[in-house]
């Protein structure tokens, strides 16, 4: 199990330019393409659990993410083809066979997206992130919403430290800070409610 904590931003073009000239490389792309699940009666989503499978280039990862304390979230993810074979294993993770419980009335795709993701790992004293540039499209509904983000995830340190990272690109760059995830953002264009092309 993992603790996700991360700071996301909007991003457009040209600022995600701009970070890229800044930052020194080696930056990875990787090709990204995520499908979001739900049970028929949306059971996963009143819990405020995500599930989903993305391909990251070639490899098949399928992630379950909950709630945690504070504004962090737990992450178990494991490699497969399938999200439903992917269940047991994600519950093993978990610790506890509730989500096979959950989804035992099925799953469906709620919603998707689509994009190319540049990832640089960054160093500074005791903090270690991964900075991520995301572009592309989120899908829901037979709709589209352009994706346009710059992420700054903790992979080592302290979330204190890691707010306080956040805070130079924001204001060096003019980026805005994203509430919203991709999930949450693709979903509500899958209910009608969001903004799209």
């Amino acid at each position: 199990m993992g603790r996700e904590f991360e700071l996301k931003y909007r991003a457009t073009l040209h600022q995600q330019q701009a970070i890229r000239a800044a930052f020194d490389g080696p930056w990875k792309e990787i090709s990204m393409a995520t499908a979001y699940y739900d049970t028929p009666t949306g059971e996963l989503s009143r819990r405020k659990w995500t599930l989903r499978r993305r391909l990251e280039g070639t490899r098949s990862v399928c992630t379950l993410k909950t709630p945690d304390a504070g504004f962090g979230r737990r992450e178990f993810e494991v490699e497969c083809g399938d999200i439903h074979r992917a269940i047991d294993e994600l519950c093993k993770l978990e610790g506890s066979y509730l989500l096979k419980q959950v989804c035992a009335e099925g799953l469906t795709e709620v919603c998707s997206a689509r994009f190319t993701r540049q990832v640089l790992a960054l160093t500074e004293q005791d903090l270690t992130v991964e900075l991520s540039l995301d572009r592309g499209v989120l899908q829901g509904g037979g709709r589209e919403l352009p994706l346009g983000e710059a992420e700054v995830e903790l992979k080592e340190g302290s979330e204190e430290a890691v707010l306080a990272f956040g805070q130079a690109p924001q204001t060096r760059f003019g980026l805005e800070p994203e509430a919203k995830g991709k999930f949450r953002r693709a979903s509500e264009l899958a209910q009608g409610e969001g903004r799209c092309w």
